[in-house]
């Protein structure tokens, strides 16, 4: 199983450029293992409940915690929105309203 990943707009891209080589070299791993693993283990790719098909990529390094927001489309297409570095508990809500923003956003022009 081969799944492409995607980037919708440069959110994750500017996001990624300010991270050092360290969790640049984690954030590649996960992404290799989403691409290639059939059954990707919840602690790297999960849902979240409540924001209809829109997934948290988790990723943790020297016990840092980093998110990143993505969407399926079409079941081997990934698409990637905005990321962040996880500072409490919960998942700050203005990042999944950019995400879901950003989802709908892709819908969108992709049907132009």
């Amino acid at each position: 199983m081969k799944r492409q990943i995607v980037f919708h707009g440069e959110y994750f891209i500017d996001f990624y450029k300010e991270l050092d080589l360290g969790i640049k070299s984690k954030f590649k791993y996960v992404f290799e293992l989403i691409r290639q693993v059939e059954i990707i283990p919840k602690k790297f790719l999960a849902p979240l409940k409540g924001y209809d098909g829109l997934f948290e990529i988790r990723i943790e390094y020297q016990s840092n915690i980093y998110r990143v927001f993505c969407c399926f489309d079409k079941g081997k297409l990934i698409v990637l929105f905005n990321g962040f570095q996880k500072k409490t508990q919960k998942t700050p809500k203005k990042e999944i309203e950019k995400a879901m923003k950003l989802k709908k956003e892709y819908f969108l022009t992709k049907k132009l």
